[in-house]
């Protein structure tokens, strides 16, 4: 069952309850980023494309779904073992039903790009949740290329249908933020371009894509703009051929058993093969900046992404200020650093978070409700949020997940350390991303219920 026809009333609650120390050795989930990104590039080279550690969650499975879809042809051949046979560039066909990409705003979005480099037109949609959240800044670079938008709902949002270009048109185009999805959606139609597509960042974004298209041998060169940004420039009309893919494990993933580890007391779990890449590490960095025992060993590399062996042990915490420009690097784990801010003595300030409000849910606002409701005081300050870290959580909340996985794992790690267990009101979507979260987190010793 997809999430677009879940009935509305089937609820899967769960509490957090306080444990014991958090033991063992784990290797969480492929990387959701790399492993959306192994299938999509898959389906536009010509030849084969193996894919090992691939995240077998519904944003992927849909995803893969998707790339069939259009014509490529994507098989299991084992546990997250995956085969692809792509179409070559601009050689997807025209899909005979819409495209539904479920909660996935990354899957929709990068197969958006792919979509308006070929002569096709496809339907995009997905749940409740996707289709409330906004489309038109991918679009409007997509269709400076030549893509157009022939139906749709109000500001570009699903179901909308999209034409791709004939004869795409090379851009160069200046993202308005820092977003992985505007410049990969760029670069994927780019393929399919003429000439050089330039992609400029004042605040450089994850850099996944540019890492992967090297790796299937497209032409791309990345050089530092300004400050904190870069100026990616990608050759179009490549020749791309298959490649084997490892997806190192997904780091947004380890965050919430790496905050649970921190949080709660005695603690030690060994993480294998976590993606180390610097421009998604930013919560590592803070959490050791707060004084959380995180130490590195067995660095090594594939397809241009670095992993390493993870140790984390319990740590009191202190409260720091998260500098914006470190919001890229970390966006997705806002949730669960919010968690771990609660548990530390004195204030962090997270600063320049506006991304927040524009995920599978207002997360700015409801990150500071999970904490409210659990008795932490907590402040939003424009788009920074503000913790008063006291050193313990109250706990005995209801924490309302608004259809948001990371919301849903952030308020289950909270009620591992807090004083009264923390209640989530439906767990069903932590599917999405981390379906074996769950069980995982009760073999550590994590006590939910």
């Amino acid at each position: 069952m997809t999430h677009s026809d879940r009935p509305a009333d089937h609820k899967t609650p769960l509490e957090g309850r306080s444990s014991g120390p958090l033991t063992g050795r784990v290797r969480v989930p492929g990387d959701k980023s790399i492993s959306h990104r192994a299938l999509i590039l898959g389906a536009l080279v010509l030849g084969e494309t193996r894919i090992s550690g691939l995240l077998e969650g519904e944003d992927v499975l849909n995803t893969a779904k998707s790339m069939r879809a259009l014509g490529a042809r994507v098989e299991r051949t084992g546990d997250f073992a995956w085969s692809v046979r792509g179409v070559g560039v601009a050689g997807f066909a025209q899909p005979d039903a819409p495209l539904d990409f479920g909660n996935s705003g990354t899957g929709c979005r990068l197969v958006m790009g792919a979509v308006a480099g070929c002569p096709i037109a496809a339907v995009f949609d997905g749940d409740a949740s996707l289709r409330s959240r906004p489309m038109r800044r991918v679009l409007d670079p997509l269709e400076l290329m030549g893509a157009r938008v022939t139906s749709g709902g109000e500001g570009g949002r699903l179901p909308l249908t999209l034409t791709g270009a004939r004869d795409p048109l090379p851009v160069n185009y200046r993202t308005p933020v820092a977003s992985a999805q505007i410049k990969s959606a760029v670069l994927l139609a780019g393929l399919a371009a003429p000439g050089v597509t330039t992609v400029i960042e004042n605040e450089a974004s994850r850099d996944h894509t540019e890492l992967m298209l090297r790796h299937f041998g497209a032409e791309i060169v990345s050089t530092p703009e300004g400050q904190h940004g870069r100026k990616i420039a990608l050759t179009g009309q490549p020749e791309l051929r298959g490649a084997k893919v490892v997806v190192p494990a997904d780091p947004s993933s380890a965050a919430f058993p790496i905050v649970a580890a921190l949080i709660v007391e005695g603690s030690d779990l060994i993480f294998s093969d976590v993606m180390t890449n610097p421009l998604r590490t930013g919560l590592f960095t803070t959490l050791r900046e707060m004084g959380g025992s995180i130490e590195e060993s067995d660095v090594r590399g594939d397809a241009g992404e670095p992993m390493a062996q993870l140790r984390v042990r319990g740590s009191r915490l202190k409260g720091v200020e998260v500098p914006p420009e470190r919001a890229p690097s970390m966006i997705d784990e806002y949730l669960v650093l919010a968690v771990a801010a609660s548990f530390a003595e004195g204030t962090t300030i997270m600063r320049g978070l506006s991304e927040l409000r524009v995920k599978e849910s207002d997360r700015l606002a409801a990150t500071a409700d999970m904490l409210r409701v659990n008795g932490v005081k907590v402040e939003i300050s424009g788009d920074d949020l503000i913790v008063e870290g006291r050193g313990h959580v109250p706990g005995g909340g209801v924490v309302a997940t608004h259809m948001d996985h990371r919301i849903a794992m952030s308020a289950l790690v909270m009620g591992l350390a807090a004083d009264t267990p923390v209640k989530v009101d439906d767990t069903a979507f932590i599917a999405t991303s981390f379906p074996d979260f769950i069980p995982m987190m009760r073999g550590l010793g994590a006590d939910f219920s």
